[in-house]
């Protein structure tokens, strides 16, 4: 599990590379931990050109939605826009996993409304929520 707290205003979509950069998933066996996901899923705002350059140089496979302008400007373009991006329809419906996760972590009333003032406080506040919610499981 990797945490990034940004300020309030902050979109999560540009935060993705610096999240898949602090997993670090650690062996059975010992050894390195691992730092590369199997597969990452997101919606449409993940869908930047930063985000798919990022996944593709480190070889993550991903089930990102294409938006419309984007794929209008790609068809646009015509052969130099590319192929259009892969998309696994029943991975991305597994997605809402995820926000359902998220709604429960801000179940918790210090999560939802961060009256702390220091962010590794808040840190901290949010990795024992995800903890409770870990072992409530």
């Amino acid at each position: 599990m990797a945490l990034l707290i940004t300020p309030g205003q902050w979109g999560d979509a540009p935060q993705m590379v610096e999240v898949l950069d602090r997993i670090r998933v650690p062996r059975p066996l010992g050894g390195r931990p691992r730092t590369r996901p199997d597969h990452v899923s997101g919606d449409k705002a993940y869908s930047s050109r930063r985000n798919r350059r990022y996944l593709r140089r480190r070889h993550i496979r991903h089930t990102i939605p294409e938006p419309k302008d984007q794929r209008a400007n790609r068809r646009r373009r015509g052969r130099e826009g590319g192929r259009p991006a892969g998309f696994d329809r029943d991975r991305y419906r597994r997605r809402n996993e995820v926000e359902r996760t998220i709604n429960r972590l801000k179940n918790s009333r210090a999560v939802a409304t961060r009256y702390d003032k220091r962010a590794y406080v808040f840190h901290g506040t949010v990795a024992v929520a995800a903890v409770r919610l870990w072992l409530r499981s």
